[in-house]
């Protein structure tokens, strides 16, 4: 035997006198076997038999473990189909002698013990359902197949669940699966005799495993993991399958699936099977929920099973008892579940690597973690010395002194001390795991309502849509003492509260955010903060509540990433999704996440209005760059590759200048380039021109559709060359010809807040020369003033101001200063984009003094924040009466002033100084009234 197989690691008996007995009962074996009948046979009559009966094949067998195991699934993938029978039994003997022994003298640990019955049990299901498919096809019994089809048996895949799902199994665990077939593979007309082949190999191929013969059995198969299995075939087809989760599917059957595995038969039709199964297994938002269904569901099994009682250690048991294998199980299933939707990272099947997953992305404690898996270890050791007894599927521990003192044998320990750190480590897991299902209970009585809020006001919230379902009002019972004391700390409690009643009243569904938020009190203050402070983004939450989940990511208050890796992580989002309109849902899940969390930094002051914009901005920006290809290659599925090379999206206005606020439209134009391409190839192939405005239009739909997640943003296309009398989408050529020819000033004007955002990198920069050109052009200043002077004019006819809060429109405001950096902008030959560098042009060519430039970019960033914080606050004209306490601190905040007051006579004395400012660098130049 090799050095890494030392007899004398192996347990001793636990009564000398038995072993000394059963090396009698080969007396010609070698040495080594008669110490292992003498040591391991001492302690489980169960090996004791494998070991006489398998006594010339074992020396050589533990000569190279590997090597043997190996050989013995080479030899069940050979044997002929009438050979199956005896053959896999005997392999089964050998497997579980060879793999208990390299347990017990610590050759394999853990995973490769679990990883080789597990094996086993995959690779026999696979010949056995083969050999079935394989004989129905003989004998014409599965339409339309051929000996060809054998090797995918025909369609129909097995899944491996639970503990065979996740290389779990045990010594003596039933193997459970699900069978389902793939019915595309049969004409419609031959689906139900196909369905009756499929049945009956299902059926043969379980007798072939579990019957019990001579040679005893394979493993005991169970096939009731299936949907609704009291009524439905042990084969299914998968679309009726996929049918019911989306359905009828509960939360045991997600967490069941979390492990599922296609283990044998056709490999690549479960494979695709379970990827379409993933937005039923592992939901969008983060599903506190399922705590409450796991815990109801443990607690079922508990009355079930009868393993609710205290922790004593003879007959214990370590699976579905008190602090046992499941507990750990559904521990860590259960916070897959919660936000496995959202992180990848946690879509692992094992126990083991599940917590570790979990704690590596901050959603259990690392000690938590640790000490779990060290439980989890022992326990299904124990679990496997429980069974090596005498091959029986059970988890409980011997009521006898004598049936613990074998199990204490089989793991080298003294009884007494086993039993007592099995105590210790069941009561904490206990400890552990109970606290995260069942957390102390709220007190029963309903505290007194604290002073300062109103009575009629909760009194109405169970008649509200989230608060309707006995589920929801349920939670919210929970969660309303907490939450009315954290209202009555606010400055404003009674404002406060008819905040919330307006959030609440709004929410269309509260079972997954009220669990959310029972699991992370914490979220409550800022719930709190928000609808007191800014009745917008309470009413985009109460919209939007999954937003909320970015919140216990971990990383919600880190740094501003930017918006190369923002474009740089949705695009890998994208590229995840093979579906568009999933790609669109993905897109605006995550867009909002984070114009969320913009908003939130904004408001809690963690950024100033000049960041917030500048954040804005770049999150539109990844947008639109991320979301190009995907409508680029949905289009050219139908109408081909575009032409040429390709297009361009180009960003005007406040986006071009990469300043935007939470309520901004984008305003974009579109500019091709399609070379000597006269249109597209494809199924329906399109001339130049209709294929360009065709894709910007599924473009501008990708981005403004309301969709199930909602909508991306407004677009507005006027700025483009004849505005709305032109084409929606322009060639490079023509655009040229026309700034170059035909433009008018304000268009030029508008040209130097361009700047291209998505689109090939050569066209991009094509784009981008043309500008500087156009921009660097000599121009005469006279003209240039007066078309300001003239616009100036018939933006103040169009629209007057809507109050002294109305930041933007209006003489002297931000569109009158953004209207003299773009002159100035213009005037200097500059390529800059923002204001405060359009202004410094303007004083740079002399058409303005340096206090002038001053005193106007001062005023552009009082202006600015005011109107970034209005429109977090409210989507129409700000009416500071209506924005409460907090809309007011926030705002005077945001500005850097005391008072409301203060702020607005500031206001009013800038816009003046500002139009006065204006109206004389005109006056000066000779602009006001030239064209006149």
């Amino acid at each position: 035997m090799n050095a890494a197989f030392d007899i004398t690691r192996l347990p001793r008996p636990f009564d000398s006198e038995l072993g000394a007995e059963t090396r009698a009962l080969v007396p010609s074996a070698s040495v080594e076997v008669a110490e292992l009948l003498a040591g391991t046979g001492g302690s489980s009559p169960y090996l004791k038999g494998l070991i006489t009966r398998e006594a010339a094949w074992l020396p050589e067998a533990l000569a190279d473990p590997e090597a043997a195991l190996e050989a013995v699934f080479a030899d069940c993938r050979a044997m002929a189909p009438d050979q199956l029978k005896p053959g896999l039994r005997q392999a089964k003997r050998r497997v579980a002698l060879l793999t208990a022994l390299c347990d017990l003298g610590g050759v394999w640990p853990l995973e490769r013990v679990t990883g080789a019955l597990t094996d086993f049990g995959a690779l026999c299901a696979d010949v056995a359902i083969k050999s079935e498919i394989a004989a129905l096809i003989r004998r014409k019994k599965l339409p339309g197949m051929t000996e060809a089809d054998v090797e995918t048996a025909g369609g129909l895949t097995i899944l491996a669940m639970g503990k065979m799902g996740a290389h779990e199994l045990n010594y003596s665990s039933d193997i459970d699966m699900i069978c389902l077939f793939d019915e595309t593979r049969f004409d419609p007309d031959d689906f139900y005799e196909a369905r009756q082949g499929m049945v009956r190999a299902t059926r043969n191929m379980c007798a072939l495993l579990s019957d019990k013969t001579g040679d005893g059995y394979v493993f005991r198969t169970d096939l009731r993991l299936r949907p609704d299995p009291s009524v439905t075939p042990v084969a299914m087809a998968m679309e009726a399958a996929e049918r019911y989760y989306e359905s009828l599917g509960r939360t045991w059957e997600r967490a069941a699936y979390i492990k599922a595995r296609a283990c044998a038969g056709d490999i690549a039709a479960g494979e695709r099977f379970l990827a379409a199964l993933r937005p039923f297994i592992w939901r969008r938002h983060l599903d506190f929920a399922a705590i409450q269904d796991a815990h109801d569901m443990r607690l079922r099994i508990r009355e079930n099973k009868g393993t609710g009682g205290v922790i004593t250690v003879p007959g214990h048991d370590m699976k579905l008892g008190r602090g046992g294998i499941r507990e750990i199980e559904f521990f860590t299933q259960t916070r897959q579940l919660i936000a496995g939707g959202r992180d990848e990272s946690l879509r692992l099947r094992g126990t083991v690597e599940g917590l570790a997953a979990l704690a590596a992305r901050d959603w259990i404690p690392a000690d938590v973690a640790a000490t779990l898996t060290d439980h989890y270890r022992f326990h299904r050791e124990v679990e496997h010395r429980i069974q090596m007894v005498h091959d029986a599927q059970t988890h409980r521990m011997p009521q006898s002194e004598d049936g613990i003192a074998r199990v204490a044998c089989l793991m080298g320990r003294d009884p007494a001390e086993l039993q007592s750190e099995i105590r210790d480590r069941l009561t904490e897991v206990h400890t552990l795991t109970e606290g995260f299902f069942a957390p102390d209970a709220k007190p029963a009585a309903a505290p007194a309502l604290p002073e300062g809020l109103d009575e009629a006001v909760i009194a109405r919230w169970p008649t509200y849509p989230a608060l309707r379902s006995a589920r929801g009002a349920q939670i919210f019972d929970r969660l309303k003492p907490d939450l009315l004391a954290r209202l009555a700390r606010t400055a404003k409690p009674a404002e406060a509260l008819l905040a919330l009643d307006g959030f609440l009243a709004g929410l269309p569904a509260g079972v997954q955010l009220f669990s959310l938020f029972e699991a992370n009190p914490q979220l409550l203050d800022l719930l709190v903060d928000i609808v007191g402070t800014s009745g917008e983004l309470a009413a985009f939450l109460s919209r939007n509540a999954g937003v909320f989940d970015a919140v216990i990511g971990g990383s919600f208050f880190d740094p501003w990433p930017g918006g190369a890796k923002l474009q740089q992580d949705l695009e890998a989002l994208l590229a995840a999704e093979g579906d568009y309109e999933t790609q669109l849902d993905t897109t605006r899940r995550w867009c909002k996440e984070w114009h969320f969390r913009i908003g939130v930094h904004h408001l809690r002051g963690l950024i100033d209005a000049e960041a917030a914009g500048v954040q804005y901005a770049e999150l539109a920006e990844a947008v639109i760059a991320a979301l190009v290809p995907c409508v680029e290659a949905q289009f050219a599925e139908k109408h081909g590759a575009a032409p040429g090379r390709g297009a361009a999206v180009v960003a005007m206005g406040s986006l071009g200048a990469g300043r935007i606020n939470a309520q901004s439209d984008l305003d974009v134009i579109v500019i091709y380039d399609p070379q000597s391409d006269e249109g597209s190839g494809g199924k329906r192939p399109l001339a130049t021109r209709p294929y360009f405005a065709r894709l910007t239009q599924a473009l501008i739909t990708a981005l403004t559709a309301p969709m199930a997640q909602g909508r991306l943003y407004e677009v507005d296309m006027r700025l483009r060359p004849s505005g709305n009398q032109g084409p929606v989408a322009t060639s490079l050529a023509s655009f040229t010809n026309y700034q170059q020819n035909e433009a008018w000033v304000w268009e030029h004007l508008a040209l130097t807040r361009a700047r291209s955002i998505a689109g090939p990198a050569d066209l991009i920069a094509d784009i981008e020369d043309l500008r500087s050109a156009v921009l660097s052009r000599p121009r005469e200043r006279l003209q240039i003033l007066t078309e300001v002077a003239n616009m100036r004019a018939r933006i103040a006819a169009a629209k007057a101001p809507a109050g002294v809060w109305d930041a933007k429109t209006g003489p002297g405001r931000m569109m009158d200063i953004e209207l003299v950096a773009q002159a100035g902008a213009l005037l200097s030959g500059s390529g800059a984009r923002d204001v405060a560098t359009g202004l410094d042009g303007a004083v740079a060519c002399g058409w303005l003094d340096a206090a002038e430039g001053t005193r106007l970019a001062q005023a552009y960033r009082l202006f600015w924040s005011v109107q970034t914080a209005a429109r977090l606050l409210s989507a129409k004209a700000l009416d500071t009466a209506a924005i409460g306490e907090g809309g007011a601190q926030f705002l005077c905040r945001s500005t850097g002033f005391e008072t409301l007051q203060g702020l607005e006579r500031d206001l009013e004395d800038s816009y003046a100084a500002c139009r006065a400012m204006i109206d004389g660098a005109l006056d000066r130049e000779g602009a006001n009234g030239a064209d006149e």
